[in-house]
C-alpha cells in the first residue's frame, strides 16, 4: 500500500433544529484529534440540516469537512443543485450512500451511488464549474467483496465493525487503490447495541463488550479508541471513520493524550 498519513475521521451529529450551536462544540472538542469531519445527511431517516451546509460551517471554523449525499432523497435536478451549492461554498469531498428507510415518504428511485459519481465527474467537465477545487468523492462497502465500479471513487469508508481481525482480514481480501477508512462507533449503551444489530443484521458486537457497557458507560469509549490505535498501528488502513454518538468529550479527551 501507498505510504499515507494515517486520518481520523470524526462523524459529527447534524442538528434536526435550525441551530448550529451543538455542531460548533462538536468541531470545537473533537478538533484535536480529528483531521477531518464526516456530516450525514438525514441519517437514520430524518431530516436534518443539509449536510453541505454544515460542512461549510467546519470549513469556516478552521476544519476539513467531508459531506454525505444519498441516493435516497434526490433526483437529477436536485442533486445537480447541492453539486453547485457545495461549489459555492467551498466544500468538495463528498461520502456517497444509498440511504436508510425513511421515516416519513418514500424514496426517489432516479439516482444511485454509482450515477452520483459518473454526474460528479460529469461537472469536471461542464465549464459552469470552471475556477472551483475538482470534488473527490467517496462510497462505502461492508465486508464483503467490492464491486469494481467502486474503484472509480476516490476513498471508500468500511461499514463498523467491533472486531479488528474481521477488518483486516477484509482488507487483505479487496484490492482498492483509493484510502480506505476503516469504520469504528463508540457502543453507549446495551440499548444501542440492540438497535445496531436490528438495524445492521451482519454486525457482530461481542456479548462481553455490550455486559462491560452496561456496567461501565466508559467501557465503550474505551474499546473504540483501543480499536483506532490498534487498526493505526497495523498499517492496513489509511484512517478511521470514527462515530463518537453522545461520547465525543470522552473520546476527544482519551484520544487526544494517546494519538
Amino acid at each position: 500500500m501507498p505510504d499515507r498519513r494515517f486520518e481520523l475521521v470524526c462523524e459529527i451529529e447534524p442538528p434536526a433544529r435550525p441551530d448550529l450551536t451543538r455542531v460548533r462544540h462538536q468541531i470545537g472538542v473533537l478538533s484535536p484529534v480529528a483531521d477531518s469531519f464526516l456530516i450525514p445527511d438525514n441519517h437514520i431517516g430524518r431530516a436534518t440540516v443539509s449536510s453541505v451546509a454544515v460542512a461549510h460551517e467546519v470549513q469556516t471554523m478552521g476544519a476539513r469537512g467531508i459531506a454525505c449525499l444519498n441516493s435516497r432523497d434526490r433526483n437529477l435536478l436536485g442533486f445537480r443543485r447541492d453539486l453547485l451549492t457545495a461549489a459555492a461554498y467551498g466544500v468538495d469531498r463528498f461520502l456517497f450512500v444509498y440511504g436508510d428507510k425513511p421515516t416519513v415518504g418514500g424514496r426517489t428511485s432516479e439516482l444511485t451511488v454509482r450515477g452520483m459519481i459518473e454526474e460528479t465527474r460529469a461537472a469536471a467537465e461542464d465549464p459552469t464549474f470552471a475556477g472551483c477545487r475538482p470534488f473527490r468523492v467517496g462510497v462505502t462497502s461492508g465486508l464483503r467483496p467490492v464491486p469494481a465500479w467502486k474503484s472509480a471513487a476516490d476513498f471508500a469508508f468500511v461499514q463498523v465493525s467491533y472486531s479488528v481481525d474481521a477488518l483486516l482480514r477484509w482488507r487483505e481480501s479487496v484490492c482498492l487503490d483509493v484510502p480506505v477508512y476503516a469504520g469504528v462507533m463508540v457502543l453507549a449503551s446495551a440499548g444501542m447495541a440492540r438497535n445496531l444489530a436490528a438495524a445492521i443484521p451482519d454486525i457482530d458486537i461481542p456479548e462481553q463488550l455490550v455486559d462491560n457497557v452496561a456496567r461501565d458507560r466508559d467501557a465503550g469509549v474505551d474499546a473504540a479508541c483501543e480499536q483506532v490505535l490498534a487498526i493505526r498501528d497495523s498499517g492496513a488502513f489509511d484512517g478511521v471513520h470514527l462515530v463518537p454518538v453522545s461520547r465525543y468529550r470522552e473520546v476527544a479527551a482519551r484520544l487526544e493524550r494517546e494519538l
